[in-house]
């Protein structure tokens, strides 16, 4: 017998392809991460020039385009709100605390319940609020509340309530951009988050909660005159990217990867997880299917089974053929 040489060739090495596979997300590079992208995140969106003017003008526009639309009803949404003291102040701490507190909730959650889904998912993410930065630094926009010649209400202002911007000396406006409002960030993070409690959540009820928390969000920063309703638009459109660059760089929308990660693996096999041709790590290995029977199978001879005895000869211990002596 001549043993044959393997002529097998090696997978072709492709770039980045172990970054490109769901892994096992690590804590202490998550904390670092995050408090590095947001101080980066801080330190952008304030550096973008207050160009007051423009931001004025950019609002204007945006009011006007709006009546034009028949759809500019932020006003009648501020006025009838701050006429519910206890909505109105509700309203000013949700503004104010869950913009943070659900989006670190989630990541939270991702983490523990979901690590093969959490680095892309997370990737999303922090691509949305990344685009969003450009927005901030080459459109700057006068939130309603801002608006000169307006009869706008700052709620939070008002109610002395903790979260306004609109005081130049407060803690608030010291630390952030205020004509940063285009994109809104409180609806692409809202949006994020709400789609992925809704897919990824087993509960209905957490699904529902899911459905309503951007909804809810965006009533919010029209009531409170934190953002027009187009602002939301450009926040969606944010996350739209956010999504796209996740998908391109891991092959799938990131809710339908694997859910476990059990370890590091071959480039290769990275591939061919994103391309749905391998089994994800951690999932049971498919179950071999079961020998054909040597038996007749609807009334007819395994012709599998008689190739197979024909090409191993008779049995040692079987007689001459017919016809000839024994």
């Amino acid at each position: 017998m001549t043993d044959r040489q393997d002529t097998t060739a090696p997978a072709p090495h492709r770039p980045f392809a172990r970054l490109r596979l769901p892994s096992r997300p690590k804590l202490w590079f998550e904390l670092l991460l995050i408090a590095v992208s947001y101080a980066v995140y801080s330190a952008i969106r304030n550096a973008a020039p207050a160009r007051v003017e423009d931001a004025q003008r950019h609002a204007r526009w945006i009011w006007d385009l709006q009546d034009k639309m028949g759809l500019a009803f932020e006003r009648s949404v501020n006025h009838g709100v701050e006429g519910v003291t206890w909505l109105v102040v509700s309203m000013n701490y949700y503004y104010a605390t869950l913009h943070f507190v659900v989006t670190i909730g989630v990541l939270v959650w991702l983490f523990r319940s979901h690590p093969g889904r959490y680095g892309p998912t997370r990737l999303v993410l922090f691509v949305t609020t990344g685009v969003a930065l450009v927005g901030y630094y080459f459109f700057p926009l006068a939130p309603p509340r801002l608006m000169e010649g307006m009869d706008f209400i700052d709620t939070a202002r008002v109610h002395h309530t903790w979260g306004s911007l609109s005081t130049e000396d407060s803690a608030m406006a010291s630390v952030s951009n205020q004509y940063a409002a285009m994109p809104s960030m409180h609806i692409g993070w809202s949006l994020w988050c709400g789609l992925t409690i809704a897919v990824l959540a087993k509960p209905l009820w957490a699904k529902i909660l899911g459905a309503l928390y951007p909804a809810v969000t965006l009533l919010v920063i029209v009531a409170t005159a934190n953002h027009f309703w187009l602002d939301a638009v450009g926040g969606m459109i944010c996350l739209a990217v956010g999504f796209l660059v996740a998908h391109l760089w891991y092959g799938r929308v990131c809710y339908r990867l694997p859910r476990e990660v059990a370890g590091p693996s071959s480039p290769s096999t990275a591939t061919a997880v994103r391309l749905g041709k391998a089994e994800p790590a951690g999932s049971a290995p498919a179950t071999a299917p079961p020998p054909t029977s040597a038996t007749a199978v609807s009334g007819g001879t395994s012709t599998a089974s008689t190739a197979s005895t024909s090409s191993k000869g008779p049995p040692a211990d079987a007689g001459p053929p017919p016809g000839q002596p024994s």
